[in-house]
């Protein structure tokens, strides 16, 4: 019965043929060689088990269609976190992969591009004072309230030397930072930073960073 409900939907241009095949859970040579059985043979034809075998978890090809009918109508252009938010508001009991690959597979979704070096895991200093890493997070700290939390750390060992609310990061919450981690544990041989306006001049939008032209903080760790 599911594989009339897929064929049908393949002759009506509901579904390709790939989609068709991931709905039976077999690959797309397997769901065409079924095809060429059930119209010469009927459903008599699909009695070979090497070709039927059909994960009973699978949701049911109504099921898939009214998901991507629903998107398409009401939801087009949201992205997936926000669209499944919805779906489990609704009582969807599917889980977040399998929302987003119907969406992805009827294309009403793209998939994310695969993502760059730049986001490969960076590994740790290997020593204690070898670098040390300062970042600012803005948040709604108390309820109201924005703040931002200026840490300062070690890169090696994750140990919290400097922590402290600001309105606003910029370069005197970054020397603040600094001095606290020298006074306590003494001089850094490196830091590393993102690149806020404050710890770099950035010549051209998006491009990179200058290595010539610092700013008052560059100026200073560099001295």
């Amino acid at each position: 019965m599911r594989f009339e409900e897929v064929y049908e939907g393949c002759q009506k241009k509901r579904l390709s043929q790939e989609e068709a095949a991931n709905i039976l859970g077999v690959c797309s040579r397997t769901f065409r060689r079924q095809i060429c059985r059930y119209e010469e043979n009927g459903l008599e034809g699909l009695n070979d088990k090497r070709l039927t075998q059909v994960s009973h978890r699978r949701a049911p090809v109504d099921e898939v269609m009214s998901l991507g009918e629903r998107y398409r109508v009401r939801y087009r252009g949201w992205n997936v976190k926000h669209f499944y938010s919805w779906y489990s508001r609704e009582g969807g009991k599917r889980s977040y992969t399998w929302v987003k690959n119907t969406l992805q597979r009827q294309g009403l979704v793209t998939k994310s591009k695969k993502k760059g070096a730049h986001r490969l895991r960076r590994e740790r200093s290997p020593l204690p004072g070898m670098m040390i890493h300062q970042d600012g997070s803005d948040h709604e700290w108390v309820l109201g309230k924005k703040w931002d939390l200026i840490v300062t750390m070690d890169d090696s060992t994750n140990e919290h030397y400097s922590m402290f609310f600001v309105h606003e990061e910029g370069t005197v919450s970054s020397f603040q930072g600094v001095q606290d981690v020298i006074l306590k544990k003494g001089l850094f041989s490196s830091i590393y930073t993102d690149r806020g306006s404050h710890y770099w001049f950035t010549p051209e939008e998006g491009g990179k960073v200058s290595k010539t032209q610092l700013t008052q903080f560059g100026r200073a760790m560099q001295q």
